[in-house]
């Protein structure tokens, strides 16, 4: 286990993970403008084999973000969401995770919770990731423990800085309004009073800032769906785990999901 962890490490030194998100954050700042322009110019819509919605804009976010992962981590495999490249690949222990336009119903629909996506995996691990929201004007990135940050204006704030807790009731998010009872359940638990709906990886952003208190949700959606949210929230002092507690990994053979809960630093 400790040879392991000493690699991995080793790995994440010799990449200056620091310097890799810190130039990668220009490009998801350009990725959200040319999200938002073709929107307004008028997207190009179809429907996926698996009947959920893509467009234009997706694709070409697409293109732009695994470009500039690509020039930056050339040794390193991409699994996008838009791409079928590297999906079908056994024992990836090392690759970014992309998910170019998550929330693909509001970016389509001009609401404004989407998300632009993408975590870096080592050992199977969550090591580094960033999310744009820009309708929302709000950039999320992190790199290492203590290191996780939102931009404002140019300006950077550590999300970990933060230990205030809050003293209205304990607020969770949820993807929708009706509660199933193995959530209700952990609700109970942790002593959640409120619920919220939010779509897209978003949630893992305002749970890392304390805005809100955790998200439950049973085993559903894909790896590139969490991979930047984890790392950010993780960074930030919050946790996610599954269900049972266990540690969330990547590179399953079908990339799905467990079941996860986040909780904010807040409320551990």
């Amino acid at each position: 286990m400790q040879g392991i962890l000493s690699l991995e490490r080793s790995i994440i030194k010799f990449m200056n993970l620091q310097k890799i998100i810190e130039n990668l954050v220009e490009s998801f700042l350009l990725a959200g403008k040319l999200a938002l322009d073709l929107r307004e110019k008028g997207l190009i819509k179809k429907i996926k084999s698996d009947n959920t919605p893509v467009s234009n804009g997706d694709l070409e976010v697409n293109e732009l973000i695994s470009k500039k992962v690509s020039e930056l981590t050339p040794e390193i495999p991409i699994i996008s969401e838009e791409s079928l490249e590297n999906k079908d690949k056994s024992n990836l222990k090392n690759f970014w995770l992309i998910d170019p336009i998550d929330g693909t119903y509001d970016y389509i629909n001009n609401l404004d919770e989407f998300t632009i996506n993408a975590g870096l995996i080592i050992n199977n691990k969550p090591v580094a990731g960033l999310i744009n929201a820009p309708a929302k004007k709000r950039m999320f990135y992190s790199y290492s423990e203590g290191k996780s940050f939102e931009m404002t204006n140019g300006i950077a704030s550590n999300l970990s800085n933060s230990n205030a807790k809050s003293k209205r009731p304990v607020t969770f998010i949820s993807y929708s309004n009706k509660i199933k009872p193995e959530i209700q359940k952990i609700y109970n638990n942790l002593g959640v009073k409120k619920n919220v709906r939010m779509k897209s990886s978003l949630k893992f952003c305002v749970v890392a800032t304390g805005e809100y208190d955790g998200y439950v949700a049973e085993p559903r959606a894909y790896e590139w769906d969490i991979a930047a949210g984890h790392a950010i929230l993780k960074h930030s002092g919050g946790i996610i785990t599954d269900f049972n507690g266990n540690e969330i990994l990547y590179g399953k053979k079908d990339l799905k999901n467990p079941s996860i809960i986040l909780k904010s630093k807040n409320i551990l």
